[in-house]
């Protein structure tokens, strides 16, 4: 079989697993949300509420009947992409809650990656290049402290030596309270006041951004130091880079040119992981900082016991991680002749 017809094959097998993963995600969680103790509509309507009321909640939020019943309600509404309606948010639904929230979560994720991809790759690259050196040393430390460190921990750290020590940053929130926002072109703040051709308000949203971004990114930078100094590392002692060596080739261009491009594809897969991980929920970032995502909401939902609100946003953001996973799968095996179907 050729390369073009086996990498067809194995993007149509990706494709119709997809299905099967999301359905996993979905009904985990569905079974997940209905083991936990306690009832949702005691939560929502008191224990006292009467009798008649907690039936009819119970038939809106899809608990009424057996659970066999429930599952192919819930089912059935997926199949119509329809992600329910929020109990603790009467008359708003799951979708409005993404539409609301999500971009919020967006613009943290990658401010985050691409803070973490700057920081991950300069000292990757400078401690492999060094071998056995204190710079190598130094970073196998960044490597490890950045990856163990707890991102609350950090955040309120930072909190309390930038915001409240300094007075640099502000404490949370997503943007100044009172002055109005970018109008929402894109969601993104950034984007849209770039959009609006307004730098005041493009400073502003960047202002806020600071400090929670360059939180997570900097924990973030420990994943891809790690990947790329132990890969660079091993393509810096393969045949090809010594044999461009005796070929007088400058190390810098031998670095860049040659051992970096074979180093990075591995990196590519943690690479999309990690920003479909961001994606899909830097919870603790989003309630340190205050910050307005949807991540934050998921949080609140499953406080409140939210049902269809926690099973929505779960399903969404599963879909966000099975997307980006199967694009990441399909342009490994793009790229790397290796990589076997």
């Amino acid at each position: 079989m050729s390369r073009s017809r086996a990498l067809q094959a194995y993007v149509l097998t990706r494709l119709l697993l997809a299905p099967l993963m999301l359905w996993t995600i979905a009904t985990g969680v569905f079974l997940l949300m209905r083991a936990t103790p306690g009832d949702p509509v005691d939560a929502i309507l008191g224990p006292r509420a009467p009798e008649a009321f907690k039936e009819e909640l119970r038939s809106q939020l899809g608990l009424s009947g057996s659970l066999l019943d429930q599952y192919l309600t819930y089912l059935g509404s997926l199949l119509r992409l329809d992600l329910g309606e929020s109990a603790a948010r009467r008359g708003l639904s799951v979708w409005e809650i993404i539409r609301d929230f999500f971009p919020a979560t967006a613009e943290l994720a990658i401010a985050s990656m691409l803070i973490a991809v700057v920081i991950g790759f300069a000292v990757g690259m400078l401690a492999a290049s060094r071998p056995n050196t204190p710079w190598d040393a130094g970073g196998r430390l960044f490597g490890i402290l950045t990856y163990s460190v707890p991102v609350f921990w950090m955040g309120m750290v930072l909190q309390l030596i930038f915001s409240v020590q300094l007075g640099w940053f502000p404490l949370g929130t997503r943007f100044p309270l009172g002055v109005p926002t970018p109008n929402p072109i894109t969601g993104l703040y950034l984007l849209d006041s770039l959009l609006a051709l307004n730098p005041q308000q493009f400073f502003a949203a960047l202002y806020h951004l600071a400090l929670p971004s360059l939180t997570l990114g900097i924990l973030l930078s420990g994943i891809f130091e790690r990947v790329v100094r132990v890969n660079l590392k091993q393509t810096l002692k393969s045949d090809y880079v010594e044999a461009a060596r005796a070929r007088g080739i400058p190390e810098r261009r031998i670095l860049l040119a040659h051992a970096l491009k074979n180093a990075l594809i591995p990196t590519i897969s943690v690479l999309g992981l990690t920003f479909a991980a961001l994606l899909s929920g830097a919870i603790l970032t989003e309630v340190t900082f205050s910050w307005p995502g949807l991540a934050s909401r998921l949080y609140e939902a499953i406080s409140a016991r939210d049902y269809p609100a926690v099973q929505g946003l779960v399903v969404f953001f599963g879909a966000i991680v099975v997307g980006i996973s199967i694009m990441i799968d399909i342009l490994n095996a793009w790229i790397d002749p290796r990589v076997r179907y």
